[in-house]
């Protein structure tokens, strides 16, 4: 009797006639590890969405700004230990979703399932769609997953005959406008977790963060969202990033609770749902994390401890859009999206294409120097004694807070740090905050704490900024 295992086991590589095969020259020396799309009539762009190492070889898709229509010449590289690039398959898509299936004993990357022979199966359904995150199934994980899309298409996909259900329009079960910009997904503590990051202008409440229990969906916030991920094991956190007006977002799931923490944006430049493809975190080191948030990556700790995450540290900033990272035979890969002409809206782009960079993971130290700014509140209306957000102060060397507030009469504001990182609040200082006034606060050389939070006196329109330096 043939089993679905035995099926899977001889499934060849389907849909792949025609395909161009094309092997890129190395320099002499240097590892010439890169892709591009066509250089017309339509150009746009030839991003790395994805990156996984699998089957002997590093796979990597690339993607176009807005499906086939909008550009040509996208779609599955292989990589190999010599660090050897050739394009498999063309799909003309844009795709940024991976995921180890581990019963099946095969990758789900953009549109294609490979499996541990490197045999390649195209997801004929699916290829017209903008597959942005795959995800475990909640009820059924030995026989299907799901599937997100950035237009908010909710799929659960078979993973032997890949055949797929759309089960939500998420746009209509969330309400939104379109057009939506979904990105990340993970199923983690029993719940699929899922990230929108559609954002054209400030107050603009069109992102989100939603979960799904299996029943029903639920909208934990209506920012921004950019990432969602996490670990079966070390505690189960599911981490979650995004932005709004004020700072970056830093969401954690610990026991069934969503606990709010707040970053600096490293630079301005990535807060537009363009422009924030696509921040990711991922396991670079054994049972160790990066997490790459508005300009700045950071350390980050999967595990659980005291009910709390430590381990946030910032390691650097950085300009460059870094669609997916991972290692890969000992070295550090990240995904790229440089030349870009976009429709032409550029018009000293050229033809799309991009680079893959090699290297070890120590090397971001010597990247851009951990700086940034941001806050609690940003013109925000706040409750006397109610506490902010906690906001990251580690892993910086200068800092300055700035406070405005409008309101009939003076308003203190008081600082606590938390400087262990497990929620216990010290007062650290008061800063009386005149009306019509603005006062700063500097923090004097070295003082640092995991954490810090304010909190007003009186009920007012705050803005309160740090910047570190």
């Amino acid at each position: 009797m043939t089993t679905r295992r035995d099926l899977l086991r001889n499934l060849t590589a389907a849909g792949l006639a025609g395909a161009a095969a094309r092997s890129q020259s190395h320099l002499p020396g240097i590892p010439n590890v890169g892709v591009k799309a066509d250089s017309g009539p339509a150009r746009s762009e030839s991003g790395v969405g994805a990156l996984m190492p699998w089957a002997d070889v590093l796979w990597a898709v690339t993607y176009l700004s807005h499906k086939a229509r909008t550009g040509s010449g996208t779609g599955l590289y292989e990589i190999d230990e010599n660090l050897k690039i050739r394009q498999r398959h063309i799909s003309n898509g844009t795709h940024a979703n991976r995921l180890v299936h581990t019963q099946s004993q095969q990758i789900f990357i953009g549109p294609y399932a490979i499996d541990l022979r490197g045999s390649i199966r195209v997801i004929q359904d699916l290829l017209d769609h903008r597959l942005t995150a795959t995800m475990t199934h909640l009820t059924d994980a030995a026989n299907r997953v799901y599937m997100l899309t950035m237009e908010g298409a909710f799929f659960e996909l078979d993973v032997i005959t890949l055949k797929p259900v759309q089960l939500f329009d998420l746009v209509k079960e969330f309400g939104l406008k379109r057009p939506a910009h979904f990105k990340g997904g993970h199923t983690g503590q029993g719940r699929v977790v899922v990230a929108n990051n559609t954002y054209g202008a400030w107050n603009e409440a069109q992102g989100g963060l939603a979960e799904f229990d299996g029943k029903k969906w639920n909208i934990l916030d209506m920012k921004p969202y950019m990432e969602c991920a996490g670990r079966p094991n070390l505690g189960g956190a599911v981490f979650a990033t995004g932005w709004d007006e004020a700072s970056a977002i830093f969401q954690v799931l610990i026991n069934g609770r969503w606990r709010k923490h707040r970053l600096p944006k490293a630079s301005h430049t990535f807060d537009q749902y363009w422009q924030t493809e696509w921040t990711r975190i991922r396991e670079v080191e054994t049972e160790r994390y990066l997490m790459d948030c508005h300009g700045m990556f950071y350390e980050l700790s999967p595990m659980v401890f005291e009910n709390a995450i430590w381990g946030v540290r910032p390691v650097c900033t950085h300009l460059r859009v870094i669609p997916d990272f991972c290692t890969f035979r000992g070295l550090f890969v990240m995904a790229g999206n440089q030349g870009t002409p976009n429709a032409d809206n550029n018009l000293l782009g050229g033809q799309p294409q991009s680079g893959m960079w090699f290297g070890k993971t120590d090397d971001l130290w010597s990247f851009g120097k951990p700086s940034g700014w941001g806050g609690p509140w940003r013109s925000t209306p706040v409750k006397a004694g109610e506490p902010s957000d906690p906001f990251l102060m580690t892993g910086f060397d200068r800092k300055v807070l700035h406070l405005f507030h409008e309101s009939e009469a003076a308003v203190e504001v008081t600082i606590e740090v938390d400087f262990l990182g497990h929620g216990v609040w010290k007062k650290y200082e008061a800063v009386t905050v005149p009306r019509g006034e603005y006062k700063y606060h500097v923090f004097p050389p070295g003082f640092s704490a995991h954490w810090v939070r304010l909190s007003p006196s009186r009920a007012c329109t705050a803005t309160a900024e740090f910047m570190y330096t």
